[in-house]
Parts: structure tokens; sequence; C-alpha cells
């Protein structure tokens, strides 16, 4: 089974977007194939089973699919999906987005409350701790997003696209979008860079995955903006920020990630769009907030950014419960042979000490 899209002519239909935004797809083997001319974009489907009704002529085909373990959310939950965040943008309500990275931070994102949960290559530095989110790859971003949707059953799924992923062409950036829908049930990805990636944004949204634009301070590019430096500071960089913005609004994002700018300049970004923005060092302007779960729980041993407020102080807890634990071990107290220790059947202690018993005569 295969899926043709005309890149030039014909569009994705909201149904089926919204059906790969409300429910992904799971274990899909997918082969892409752009044609040189990247006229129309061809896809693979050999292992879908679903089931297909042809709506017109100039429109694409309604599939149903169920999204792994996203049916039963915290209890009096309702899944979020982008019509949910849609409307709570044009309500004007603060959206909620955190980072999760394996499935105890997922359900604390999915227990917490939160709207939209983020499967972010900062995993790279505060989950396994490297110097930069460059090492990450598409096989750690699968992985890691699969672990997260197993606790995180209700927020909308994002899911970051790793530094290479995207960047060398349109048909690379389509096939790991895919990957990332297909293997690791997000239901969104996010790709950093301004008005450069529209092209690249407009193929993966023509094939019905949701994209989330990233602009200001850029991790992926960290090293040639001369490091973890806030962008916007003038009026000739506050202006390119908003073309940036723009033209992502324009390829087809739903909204922008705003990092690390003033928030006058993240502010007015936001009232010239029509699409939400979540702010991260960028003010209470935006249309939400996003941090990493590691920099707000106090669990992270580098460095907590400025804008990062710190809510809790996870890293103390657990290095005293790990302390104290290492001390009933070494003292003997743990494990108590009351609490923590499993009992023979009545009677079979006895035979057993009569057998240690027999031997050392």
């Amino acid at each position: 089974m295969s899926l043709i899209f005309n890149t030039s002519k014909s569009k994705i239909t909201s149904s089926l977007s919204q059906n790969l935004i409300n429910n992904g797809i799971i274990n899909i083997k997918r082969n892409i194939n752009l044609k040189p001319n990247n006229e129309s974009i061809k896809i693979n489907l050999p292992s879908i089973k679903f089931n297909e009704k042809r709506i017109s002529n100039n429109v694409t085909k309604q599939i149903n699919f169920k999204r792994f373990n996203s049916t039963s959310g915290e209890k009096g939950r309702k899944k979020v999906t982008l019509n949910t965040l849609n409307n709570l943008y044009k309500k004007g309500e603060p959206i909620t987005m955190l980072t999760a990275h394996d499935y105890p931070s997922g359900l604390f994102v999915e227990k917490g409350g939160v709207d939209t949960c983020l499967i972010g290559d900062s995993l790279g530095m505060v989950t396994l701790g490297f110097n930069s989110t460059n090492p990450v790859t598409m096989d750690d971003m699968v992985r890691h997003c699969q672990a997260v949707c197993r606790g995180a059953k209700s927020p909308f799924i994002v899911c970051d696209m790793p530094f290479g992923s995207y960047e060398a062409s349109i048909e690379d950036a389509v096939r790991n979008a895919v990957r990332l829908i297909a293997e690791g049930n997000a239901e969104a990805v996010k790709l950093e860079g301004g008005k450069e990636m529209a092209e690249t944004i407009k193929a993966i949204t023509k094939v019905g995955i949701p994209v989330l634009g990233h602009i200001g301070l850029t991790p992926q590019r960290q090293s040639s903006l001369g490091g973890f430096r806030v962008q916007g500071k003038t009026f000739e960089d506050a202006k390119s920020l908003l073309e940036d913005a723009l033209a992502l609004q324009e390829a087809g994002c739903y909204g922008v990630v705003l990092e690390a700018m003033p928030k006058d300049v993240a502010s007015f970004i936001t009232s010239q769009l029509n699409i939400l923005t979540i702010g991260i060092g960028a003010g209470n302007g935006c249309s939400g907030q996003v941090l990493v779960q590691q920099d707000m729980l106090g669990a992270f041993d580098k460095f907590v950014p400025k804008f990062c407020k710190v809510y809790a102080d996870i890293s103390s807890t657990a290095i005293n419960a790990i302390k104290n634990y290492s001390k009933d071990v070494k003292e003997r107290k743990f494990p108590d042979n009351e609490k923590n220790c499993y009992k023979m059947k009545n009677g079979e202690d006895k035979k057993l000490q009569e057998y240690i018993d027999s031997l050392k005569k």
C-alpha cells in the first residue's frame, strides 16, 4: 500500500492530519521516495491495516490509526490534541509544556496535568551527559520517545528532530519525521531554524505531520552562535527573528518555540503571528511556556539557566536517600528481617534447621 502526495497541486486533508495528530502511528515500516523535481512524495506503507474511504478526487484518504498507549490517560483527563492546544491559544489561556526523557519523567508530566510533553534533544545533556545536544541520534530519540509515551498518555506528544536528521536534504527530513511518528509514537516533531527551513517544513507537513518551529537560541547551532547566548538584542536581530517566525507560519508550523530572547521581542513576535508561541527564556507574553524537567526539578548538576525557576531539589532528596540506604546496609539495618524478608512455610524452617545441624556432625 502506498500514499502519493503531489506537493504542487494537492494538500493533505485536515481529517488525515487530525487523525495523525490524535492517534499517531505505531510499528509502521515506511519507505519514502522524493522525485528529483520534488513535485511528489510517495510513502510505501507495507505493514498497515486500516479502513479507508475515498471522499473526492482532490481529497486524500481517511485513515484511522490507534496510537500506542494513548487511550487511557490520568483518570479524569482527556487526551490533549492539536485542537485542544489551538482552543487554548484562541482563548488566551497559557499552554504548559515540559520535557520528559523516560517512563518516570513521562509519568510525572502525565500526573502533573501538563498540556504538551516534549521529548527534547536536551536529553543528550541532562540524561546522557554530553556537553551539547548534537551527539544525540535518531535511535536515541525514538527509544526515549517510546519510553515517555508509556507514561505520558494524555499530553500532546512532540519529539525533537536531532542534529543531522533534517538538514542534509528534504528527503532525509521527511523520512526521519515519519520515523519519529511511526516508531517513536510522537504526534508532532520540532526542528530548529528560521526561513532557511521553510521548504523542509512544508514537505513534512504535506505528509500530515504537524511541525513545531524553534527560533532564537537554537542549541543545535550554539557553536555558530558563539555559545548559549541571548538572541534578538538589537533591532536588526529582532526584525530578523520576526521574519523567521512569519516564514515558519507560512510554511505550515502549528506553533513556534521562542528561546532566549528579550521579553519585548518575544511578545511582539507573538502578537504578529496567528499561531501559538512557546517561550523558554522569552518572558510571559508568549502563548505558553516550556522548561527542561531536570532543570526545574533541580536534577541537573552542570548549570541552571537564568530563565529557569527551580521548583524542587530532587538531587538533594535522592542523594540523601542513597546515603541513608548505604548506611543501613553497612550497619545491617537493611533489609529488616520482619518488614523486608520472606518466610518459609510453617514447619519447613525446622526441617531446614535439622538438615543444617546434620551437616555439622
